[in-house]
């Protein structure tokens, strides 16, 4: 309070003023794995911080604005302006969009006064990746953190032993820069260890998928022995780049025989997918089986478009039994308490599938075998009943403890001084 001109006068301080929240990452881009940690973050902060102004600098801006009604600014400068050339051109734009990336990022940062990672594999490279990409925003976000004192938190997040020198110091760098880090399991945690992070101070909480309510299954009975099967539009790692057609195809071979197996052994098969590339996959292989028996009904054999890990979970209803690729496939299906096999393309899938009592229940997606594949999938009948108590008793605790994680989340919101904030 001052006066002025005989009057006392009241100015407003920092905390009159809603918190501001920012949120970042590959968001609105057709993960649904990565929108649904948005999803289950969302609904936390709109219960527990309802008046916080929140923002979103993320890959598909238009999306994220049009689904949650926030204003979002994209992640890249050249996916604003030349997403289109190629050439010459693309590679002077591309250089010159990473340079202001840096000022864009940062006048981004500073209007808020915490940023949230939202979850997803932030810190690892099981996929191809460049460290000039998603990472190299991510060590922006961070340095422009600790430049203006906007706290980041990664919450939830994955991370995987990173071995491309470049790429690895990219992501050691951004991690040390954050404020505040959670992991989705212990792997993740002991990874970012091995690679030089002191994480001593840091937790581990389930993923954030685990705070999405389940829709409800009561009037909708599965099929009697329909599976559910996850794809996937993988092409190999880092590493893999020069073998990725091939890796691509043999991984579709495998698919379309067990396919094949499951429809002459009577089944209904419901394919689902996780991002939009993961549609092709998705047709290629009802293609395949509609060629090998043209006389099938077609309610056999099920494809439909799945926008969110809440349309995953609905379309797992009509389901007994899960096999998937894809990580938040996997976990969706465990969390329908639905009996799964994992083949996986990285460690977290068998560290989720162990967590959850299923850990006899994976293959890797570079080595699977059809056979052994046949042979899990009898056993993982075999023990249904079981196995779904046991789904089911873990996925309460899952949910439990994820709320631990959120009123940590609170915790940091609520200690960080935005008297810097105007």
């Amino acid at each position: 309070m001052r006066v002025r001109g005989g009057h006392r006068t009241t100015r407003a301080g920092p905390r009159d003023r809603p918190l501001r929240i920012g949120l970042f990452g590959l968001l609105g881009s057709g993960n649904i794995g990565n929108d649904g940690s948005l999803e289950a973050v969302l609904g936390y902060l709109r219960e527990e911080h309802p008046d916080a102004v929140l923002g979103g600098l993320c890959a598909g801006p238009e999306r994220f604005s049009a689904r949650w009604g926030i204003p979002a600014t994209a992640l890249h400068w050249y996916d604003t302006v030349a997403p289109a050339a190629t050439g010459i051109t693309a590679a002077v734009l591309k250089v010159v969009g990473k340079g202001l990336d840096a000022f864009r990022t940062a006048a981004w940062v500073r209007r808020f006064d915490i940023v949230i990672v939202p979850g997803m594999g932030v810190l690892e490279a099981t996929l191809p990746l460049r460290p000039w990409g998603f990472p190299y925003a991510l060590l922006l976000l961070c340095a422009s953190g600790r430049l203006f004192g906007t706290k980041i938190a990664l919450v939830s997040v994955g991370s995987s032993v990173i071995t491309q020198r470049s790429l690895r110091v990219v992501v050691t760098s951004a991690a040390r820069l954050a404020h505040y880090r959670s992991y989705r399991d212990t792997l993740s945690r002991d990874n970012l260890r091995t690679m030089g992070v002191d994480t001593s101070a840091d937790e581990v909480y389930p993923d954030l998928a685990f705070a999405l309510p389940v829709p409800d299954s009561a009037t909708d009975r599965p099929t009697t022995g329909a599976v559910g099967i996850g794809v996937m539009d993988y092409r190999g790692a880092n590493a893999d780049r020069d073998r990725a057609d091939e890796i691509h195809a043999e991984y579709l071979a495998k698919v379309k025989r067990f396919a094949r197996w499951l429809i002459d052994d009577g089944r209904s098969i419901r394919l689902v997918t996780g991002d939009g590339a993961d549609a092709a996959v998705a047709a290629e292989i009802v293609a395949d089986l509609r060629a090998y028996r043209p006389d099938l009904d077609p309610s056999r054999v099920l494809a439909e478009p799945v926008f969110s890990l809440t349309d995953l979970m609905t379309q797992f209803r009509s389901v007994d039994y899960v096999v998937a690729t894809r990580y938040h496939n996997v976990l969706c299906a465990l969390r329908m308490s639905k009996p799964t096999i994992s083949i996986g393309y990285a460690a977290k899938n068998d560290v989720l599938m162990a967590r959850m009592g299923l850990g006899d229940f994976c293959q890797s997606v570079r080595s699977f075998e059809v056979a052994r594949l046949v042979n899990q999938f009898r056993e993982l009948e075999g023990h249904r009943e079981k196995l779904t108590d046991v789904l089911s008793k873990t996925n309460l605790e899952h949910t439990q403890h994820i709320q631990e994680q959120f009123a940590a989340l609170s915790r940091q919101i609520r200690n960080h001084p935005i008297s810097h904030k105007g």
